[in-house]
């Protein structure tokens, strides 16, 4: 073989092998769990849950990192312009992965270019939640008095773009209500307002206002899910209480950038899907009305690609829209 050829062949099989000699050696140091809301939220008690068990099964401490704002925007931007290296995980929701990328005229990452899925955590129910003040005790007596007050009730949400945000909007052009959408950062700031009575109710993601519901802090009207759930088996759905159709069911998973060596990702999903298994960080996950998944790499890509379309449709029918 020619010389010439003899280095090309060479420098090809350099840029084989180094991935997968790289993939063999990780992890070598820390990993970065990016959690795109902040403290004390969903997405961030599902982080510290698993990073705890991840931190033991790979060698390695898994530091979990709050980069809130923007519906989790932010924190997946931040983390998309980091180097693929198999040190950044990004734990990302719904609204971050699924719905930004059609609500905002101007998002700085794209949730499927940018991002490979590790693994769905599993599903959230949402729930309509109302100030212990409000007269209002059902879906039917909150439509009655949002129709004698249009415009004037308002509804907290853990920013543009989620869950929180969308079953508002799809609750308002279904219900034939108009309510004023307030955005916060996260779930305990939106919690904190909604008990002091500076909102007047939200679709909260139920593990964020369990704790409230229980200690009689904050009225349950209705679940946003299909069916009831087994957390709070005495609230109705809101599709049961005069909205039919209704559906809303808010979802949690974990990426890496692209870019990043297959064998890490098939890794990374082997021990999480492992953890998420397990009875002890199932419990947990029931405890706090989530729906444990864990699923493939591919499973997740597929259900994130119809996720995307829905969206796109309920975003495009609301006429919701952020700059």
């Amino acid at each position: 073989m020619e010389p010439i050829r003899i280095a090309v062949a060479v420098a090809a099989a350099f840029v084989i092998v180094a991935p997968a000699a790289h993939a063999q050696s990780w992890p070598v140091k820390p990993l970065r769990y990016i959690a795109v809301f902040p403290p004390g939220g969903t997405t961030d008690i599902i982080g510290r849950i698993v990073a705890e068990p991840l931190s033991r099964a790979l060698g390695q401490p898994v530091v979990v990192e709050n980069r809130p704002g923007a519906g989790g925007a932010v924190g997946s931007e931040y983390a998309a312009r980091l180097p693929p290296d198999g040190y950044t995980m990004v734990g990302g929701t719904i609204s971050s992965h699924a719905i930004n990328v059609s609500l905002y005229s101007r998002l700085g990452y794209d949730p499927q270019r940018d991002f490979q899925p590790v693994t769905m955590f599993g599903f959230v129910p949402n729930i309509l939640v109302v100030n212990t003040a409000l007269p209002v005790k059902t879906v039917r007596d909150l439509i009655a008095l949002a129709r004698q007050r249009p415009g004037e009730l308002t509804f907290a949400s853990t920013g543009n773009g989620t869950s929180q945000h969308l079953s508002g909007e799809s609750f308002g052009m279904m219900a034939g209500v108009k309510m004023v959408h307030v955005p916060y950062k996260g779930g305990p700031q939106a919690m904190t307002d909604l008990i002091g009575g500076n909102v007047a109710l939200s679709f909260e993601n139920l593990p964020n206002a369990i704790g409230f519901i229980r200690q009689g802090k904050l009225r349950p009207i209705a679940v946003t899910t299909a069916a009831r759930s087994p957390q709070v088996p005495d609230v109705p759905t809101i599709a049961e209480s005069g909205v039919p159709g209704y559906e809303v069911m808010s979802w949690q998973g974990l990426w890496v950038q692209a870019g990043v060596p297959a064998a890490i990702v098939r890794r990374l999903n082997e021990e999480v899907v492992r953890i998420v298994r397990t009875p002890e960080v199932r419990d947990k996950f029931t405890g706090l009305g989530i729906d444990a998944v864990g699923n493939s790499p591919e499973e997740f890509a597929t259900f994130i690609r119809a996720e995307v379309a829905k969206w796109a449709k309920v975003v495009k029918a609301s006429g919701a829209r952020v700059d």
